[in-house]
């Protein structure tokens, strides 16, 4: 197939990162001129740690660049922008030094000890660890401060705009705000030349060409310059400034910054710029269904997901439909699992277009792995359940030799740690086998006398016949019900999975040791 030949078929896929591409194919037809890159930009706040939602916006961010060169030659930059010198609003809970951090409220997030000991600030600190978490997953990307870019004058052009056009820009920000807020809002942020602090003062331009201000601080009348880093502006015209100053083509956000994006799209216009393309996702929830916060710390961490699912895992969650609001908790990990390896399974034998739509071609970005593991996450759950929470990856080992041709491989093996970390925090201590009532009793003796008359060698297509048949004439209303009695009375569990399966992986021996143990 040609270059063109796929290049038609993505730009008629409905996959969303092909979506969001031709956006950009649509703002620069011919390419931005004189060859420029296209800029992508992410933000990040280093009040506090990166977490899930860092990972969230780079990934898709960077789905949709990927997507974007299937269909354009043109060169693009991904920027990771820090915002690292907001001022601190309140000291993070899961920080150390906690007192230390309290008086600094205000001051520049560069400026502010690091409560760990081990940088040159605070904002230091969150910078490297913002560094080696977009590492840690390569992306590719451009790490930009905003300490450095005021400071070295990067911004001092689009400072003197915000300047010039200063009465413009409050038309656009006062009828958002209230009257409270609107009497001492100034889209320029001082800082103080006698404490440091990032001051929320109204400020009077002096000389919007030489950056000069005006304003009042702790009682005496201040004028100095906005350039240079003496000044940073307020977060919906900083948006916007750095918009036009980086030459900002794409950028996603939460659906909570909707209000946000609008504004700035207006304030960018005012300079003479144009907002980027983007589009605004749904936010995370927690199990109750209530949005994620990291001050209420009800959310999943990135590290929690690593423990019990693999990176894979994760990516296809976040791929999933970004525009509904989704759960975010230990419980959808497994089925997100799964579900990655089936996609990756039906992805060699799918239609181009297909593939196209399929999450992992944007999660490897065309670069497949083929196939999938023999034994399912869920099957390697229900085993480790059995085995309880002592479980080891010996035993685990030793039932996949005899279901499993030649050697565990080392995704599978990879697997079999997630599950058994999994069951021994989430599964093992929830478990708990119920005794057989009504027909299940003479399903269940029916059923042991079937596995008896196999051979050790049946496969699970022919024991999934027997637990099928037995079910139809059992006296069961439903199948559903004899399934979930066998999950219940032999694996102590609502759910599970295709017994078939299950018992060619643990042993039709065991299996009925297992009859055994739950009819007496």
């Amino acid at each position: 197939m040609t270059n063109s030949d796929f290049r038609a078929v993505a730009l008629a896929s409905k996959a969303w990162p092909y979506q969001e591409a031709r956006k950009l194919l649509k703002r620069w037809p011919e390419g931005k001129p004189d060859g420029e890159a296209l800029v992508f930009e992410t933000g990040y706040g280093p009040s506090g740690l990166p977490h899930i939602g860092t990972f969230n916006e780079v990934l898709r961010t960077t789905m949709v660049r990927n997507a974007f060169h299937a269909l354009s030659d043109a060169s693009t930059r991904l920027i990771a922008f820090s915002d690292d010198m907001d001022g601190l609003r309140k000291v993070p809970d899961n920080i150390p030094n906690q007192a230390m951090l309290a008086g600094y409220l205000g001051h520049p997030l560069t400026k502010i000890p690091d409560p760990f000991g081990c940088h040159e600030s605070f904002a230091h600190h969150n910078n490297a660890s913002l560094r080696a978490f977009l590492d840690r997953f390569g992306f590719d990307y451009e790490f930009v401060s905003a300490t450095e870019c005021y400071a070295a004058g990067r911004f001092d052009d689009t400072l003197r705009l915000v300047l010039e056009c200063f009465d413009r820009i409050m038309e656009v920000m006062l009828p958002t705000l209230g009257a409270e807020r609107r009497a001492t809002y100034s889209p320029v942020l001082p800082v103080s030349p006698k404490s440091g602090v990032v001051l929320q003062v109204p400020v009077e331009v002096v000389d919007a060409r030489e950056g000069t201000i005006r304003f009042i601080d702790d009682g005496d009348t201040i004028e100095q310059s906005a350039l240079g880093g003496m000044a940073k502006l307020q977060w919906k015209v900083d948006w916007a400034m750095r918009w036009v100053a980086l030459g900002v083509d794409y950028e996603m956000s939460g659906k909570d910054l909707i209000d946000s994006v609008t504004q700035s799209s207006k304030i960018a216009r005012v300079l003479g710029g144009r907002a980027p393309e983007g589009f605004n996702y749904e936010m995370f929830l927690d199990e109750q269904g209530e949005k994620i916060s990291k001050s209420k710390g009800n959310g999943l961490g990135l590290d929690e997901w690593l423990r019990y699912g693999t990176e894979e895992s994760l990516a296809f969650y976040i791929y999933r439909e970004p525009r509904k609001a989704k759960s975010l908790h230990i419980g959808v990990i497994p089925r997100a699992v799964d579900d990655y390896f089936q996609f990756r399974g039906n992805y060699a034998a799918q239609p181009l277009g297909q593939k196209l739509g399929n999450p992992v071609h944007h999660i490897h970005d065309g670069k497949v792995p083929e196939g999938a593991p023999s034994v399912t996450f869920g099957l390697l759950l229900n085993l480790a359940g059995v085995l309880g929470a002592g479980a080891s990856a010996e035993q685990m080992h030793g039932y996949l030799g005899n279901y499993v041709e030649g050697a565990v491989s080392p995704e599978l093996d990879m697997l079999i740690g997630h599950a058994l970390a999994y069951n021994r925090d989430y599964v093992a201590p929830t478990l708990a086998r119920r005794k057989p009532e009504g027909p299940e009793v003479a399903a269940l003796k029916r059923l042991d006398r079937e596995l008896a008359a196999l051979p050790t060698s049946a496969g699970a297509a022919d024991i999934q016949n027997i637990v099928y048949a037995i079910g139809n004439e059992g006296g069961f209303e439903t199948l559903r019900d004899w399934f979930r009695a066998l999950y219940e009375t032999l694996l102590g569990s609502s759910q599970g999975p295709r017994m078939g399966s299950f018992i060619a992986l643990y042993g039709i021996e065991n299996t009925r040791a297992l009859i055994a143990e739950a009819l007496t």
